[in-house]
């Protein structure tokens, strides 16, 4: 596969929205390593610590600060650079502040995946979209069936209904100005894509797990543990990016075949309850201690949740690399490592994975 990925890539323009956030850093350093030639479009770096700035993103692809609530901005962008492939990763991508700023969050991730189809729309050449929402996008029964992709949408929380949300009008989309079946017309292939919950070293974002159990460590204090018994799709970042690059080698190949959503995501039996996880990294970093406290009034987050994979397994030919442990292992390794060597680490995790495929 990575020959395919390198034939694919090499010498091909990617415009990258959110390139300066955790995703879009790694993906970044693969594309660096897959020969691409990549414009980034996204909100500027929070703090020195980001991963964008560890693996000095600014010296791997062309960065333009902005916002993609900027309809303009963003097409222009888009149309000035003539890409071959987009790929839209940018988002108010966490649970808990979309509770605070339910507005901006349903502005980033349901207007601003229309601006940038809006600039896709208006290229006058052939490109494909890769539309990264998130496994949230489904009507959560927290039932034990793994979610397929054409189980209903929904979201309890305003950050689940937005990626929901950026579906519904992403089919539409699809439908309306990128029908596979009109493609010698239009000539653009657009897909949407679903991953679990990633983890991964360079993840400092607040509200997720690993960044604040890696804060608690590295401060010897007790991480604290909102929702112990809650199940998700752990998977390391680096798969699904896989899938993410996998299918748009494939798209290249057939657009018409491939323009379609898909779930990547852990196999069943490495699936881990947030405590479970916990326990395998605290054994894994070699110390530390966690409570659990639940409080009355806590903000709603689902309990179960479960992605159904065979879609991408039977008709791309993709595959998780990384299995529970290895997940845990990597993500450790990058943390425990000295800060002055963190970007060295990326670019290592990267090639040792690239040698799996």
């Amino acid at each position: 596969m990575l020959e395919l990925l390198k034939e694919t890539y090499a010498g091909k323009k990617v415009f990258l929205t959110g390139h300066t956030g955790f995703k879009g850093s790694w993906l970044l350093v693969m594309l660096k390593e897959l020969g691409a030639e990549v414009m980034g479009f996204s909100l500027k770096p929070e703090t020195s610590k980001d991963l964008y700035f560890q693996i000095n993103g600014d010296d791997i692809c062309e960065s333009i600060i902005g916002d993609i609530r900027n309809q303009e901005r963003v097409k222009y962008a888009i149309i000035d650079f003539q890409p071959d492939f987009v790929i839209h990763m940018a988002a108010q991508a966490l649970v808990i502040p979309s509770y605070t700023d339910p507005v901006g969050t349903m502005s980033s991730n349901v207007m601003g995946t229309i601006h940038v189809m809006e600039g896709f729309k208006a290229l006058a050449k052939p490109c494909i979209m890769v539309n990264i929402t998130t496994d949230k996008v489904y009507e959560n029964k927290e039932r034990m069936e793994p979610y397929v992709e054409d189980d209903p949408k929904g979201g309890y929380d305003p950050y689940s209904a937005s990626k929901a949300a950026a579906e519904i009008v992403s089919q539409s989309y699809r439908l309306s100005f990128f029908n596979p079946k009109k493609y010698s017309e239009h000539q653009k292939s657009m897909s949407t894509v679903r991953s679990g919950n990633v983890i991964g070293g360079g993840d400092w974002n607040e509200s997720r797990i690993i960044p604040d159990l890696a804060r608690a460590l590295g401060m010897n204090e007790k991480l604290i543990l909102r929702n112990p018994g809650a199940v998700r799709p752990w998977q390391h970042v680096l798969d699904p990016l896989y899938g993410y690059l996998l299918l748009g080698a494939k798209m290249a190949k057939d657009p018409v075949k491939f323009a379609d959503a898909y779930n990547f995501g852990p196999e069943p039996e490495n699936e881990l309850t947030v405590e479970e996880l916990i326990k395998i990294s605290i054994e894994t970093w070699g110390s530390g201690t966690y409570e659990v406290q639940q409080k009355e009034g806590q903000l709603h987050e689902a309990g179960l949740l479960k992605l159904d994979i065979t879609k991408a397994k039977t008709s791309l030919n993709w595959a998780p690399k990384l299995n529970a442990q290895d997940t845990i292992s990597w993500t450790i390794d990058w943390y425990k490592t000295p800060s002055e060597d963190w970007g060295t680490k990326t670019t290592q995790q990267v090639q040792n994975y690239f040698q799996k495929l």
